[in-house]
């Protein structure tokens, strides 16, 4: 394979002149795959993470390694934008409906999803305890998005859906100090020292940043009063590029933050219109970030495996992962409806509608492999990437058949859209 991009071999050597051509390229070429996919009904999550894998070193290499590495910051940003974005669907008056039932809903189906991998991959594939545990953290995410807009689409209504928008609200949240707690177990079984603190101090740093996040929620709702259109967009983004270079100085995920300054914003506002006019805004961000988690993932060792795994091809892992989680959430969904005694269209359909996972678990994944680093970081990477693009072809039609089957929408309704052609943010958030 040759080590040279495709820019450096026609004599690009400017460094200003490269970064700006790479970041031409990487946009023109999320567009044009979305072009292709739009075709065969595939959101344009699939698109972007195909055409980065297309543009990476093992198929056109046409971006050079040293610029790859050099827009991880672009991750950090754009996962303060989904997280900011996920927090409007923390509506008090949502929650309030279900409140008691739909946290043990919610603790059940992510524990269920997490022990279940691990089961699988520590026992069944062998793989050491550390990265297992990661693996298992990882899967208790979700991708609310899809759902969210499949809800939209066919004016579902009642219980069932109530239900599901309190899951899929606080679900994101769950994984976030589920991860936290593994990436740091896992490091410190790697150095030989794992005690109390080692478990409280991801625990108390996500508290910290969750209650400095509702307090830079309150700040955006003062700084917003009477501004123009432009400036509330400006004054916004600043606001979270601030507060995610913060957390990234702190050595802390900007993540759940931003998710309650996004939810502290909304309850106190009720401004839906300011994260409309961020989704107008996001797109290229977005577009970016996942299209270079597609340059980084990793093909040669999916299917031929890599030594720190016993020569196991990354495909057995990456689908043990898949159809093990898919387990876990529907198990856990259903055993927690039926222990809050929830009838029994929601206890057979819920967990159809949690299958997707895309972004949040892709920016975890990112921010787990700058932690673990190597092998086991790129494997990390590529098995939420290669199982995130299956995970979002199935997600919406899964989705929409949980709220078909639960009568949640009459039988004869049909969606004007397909559920699969969303909007680049709507399955990007999450």
């Amino acid at each position: 394979m040759d080590t040279l991009s495709f820019i450096e071999r026609i004599g690009i050597t400017d460094p200003t002149a490269i970064k700006v051509i790479s970041v031409s390229l990487m946009l023109f070429f999320g567009f044009f795959m979305t072009r292709i996919t739009k075709f065969m009904r595939l959101p344009n999550v699939t698109a972007y993470i195909l055409s980065g894998i297309l543009m990476g070193p093992f198929v056109f290499n046409l971006i050079p390694k040293g610029t790859i590495e050099g827009m991880s910051f672009i991750g950090d940003i754009a996962l303060s934008f989904i997280a900011f974005g996920t927090g409007e669907y923390f509506k008090m008056g949502i929650l309030k409906k279900n409140g008691r039932k739909v946290v043990i809903i919610t603790i059940m189906e992510a524990l269920a999803s997490s022990i279940v991998v691990f089961m699988s991959t520590f026992y069944i594939l062998k793989l050491d305890f550390g990265f297992s545990l990661i693996l298992s953290a990882l899967a208790s995410a979700t991708a609310p998005a899809s759902t969210l807009m499949t809800i939209r689409q066919t004016g579902a209504k009642g219980d069932f859906v109530d239900t599901l928008l309190g899951v899929v609200a606080l679900d994101d949240v769950v994984g976030l100090i589920a991860f936290s707690l593994a990436i740091s177990i896992s490091s410190s079984i790697a150095m030989g020292v794992l005690d109390f603190k080692v478990l409280s101090v991801p625990i108390l740093s996500n508290i910290v940043v969750l209650t400095v996040g509702g307090a830079f929620g309150f700040l955006l709702k003062y700084l917003l009063r009477k501004r123009s259109t432009d400036n509330r967009l400006i004054v916004t983004v600043a606001i979270l590029f601030g507060f995610c270079g913060i957390c990234t100085l702190l050595g802390v995920s900007p993540l759940l933050g931003c998710m309650s300054m996004g939810m502290v914003y909304i309850n106190a506002t009720g401004d839906e219109r300011l994260f409309k006019q961020l989704n107008y805004f996001s797109p290229p961000i977005l577009l970016l970030f996942f299209v270079r988690s597609g340059l980084n993932f990793d093909l040669g060792s999916l299917f031929s495996g890599m030594k720190r795994f016993g020569a196991m091809p990354l495909s057995i892992i990456g689908l043990m992962y898949f159809f093990t989680r898919i387990i876990g959430k529907y198990s856990g969904a259903y055993l927690g409806s039926l222990i809050t005694k929830k009838e029994k269209r929601i206890r057979s359909y819920l967990g159809l509608a949690l299958i997707p996972q895309a972004g949040v678990a892709i920016g975890l994944a990112a921010m787990g492999a700058k932690v673990l680093g190597g092998d086991e970081g790129r494997a990390l990477e590529t098995i939420i990437l290669s199982s995130s693009v299956l995970y979002e072809l199935i997600g919406p039609v899964s989705a929409k058949l949980s709220l078909y089957l639960s009568h949640s929408y009459p039988r004869k309704e049909k969606a004007k859209e397909s559920v699969q052609e969303i909007s680049i943010t709507s399955m990007t958030r999450g």
